[in-house]
């Protein structure tokens, strides 16, 4: 059982700022693809940023591009999503995913981040951002 636990979470106004923080199984985070999608209810779920943490590649959806970081620290084992300039179309249940090993798929394919046959996900954190 692979474990990645979010937090950071929560509720700001427009404009706001927020950093969501994802703890990745050790088995998991090294030379691998990590990232964020974010689902809201009726939607499909939809990546929003992933990382290959062997090289510290980073991707970005066009709708945070510029608004949002992603980064890793390997001390922890950690990625972190900073999100700034928030606005309320950003509110969604955040999920961090880790690429299951020997998929092989690009971290640069953001379309894949929502699969679960190819990442593992955890539980998800709130984010509300209000007008």
């Amino acid at each position: 059982q692979v474990e990645l636990v979010e937090s950071g979470g929560g509720s700001v106004q427009a404009g706001g700022t927020l950093r969501l923080s994802c703890s990745i199984d050790g088995r998991l985070y090294s030379s691998n693809c990590l990232g964020w999608v974010r689902q809201t209810p009726g939607k499909e779920r939809a990546g929003v940023a992933s990382v290959y943490t062997g090289a510290r590649l980073t991707y970005y959806d066009d709708s945070v591009r510029g608004r949002f970081t992603i980064s890793q620290d390997d001390a922890r084992n950690t990625i972190y999503l900073e999100m700034n300039s928030l606005t309320p179309q950003d509110t969604a249940t955040y999920l961090c995913v880790a690429q299951r090993r020997a998929q092989g798929v690009s971290c640069s394919s953001l379309a894949s981040l929502r699969e679960e046959g190819i990442y593992h996900f955890g539980q998800g954190t709130q984010v509300t951002v209000s007008a």
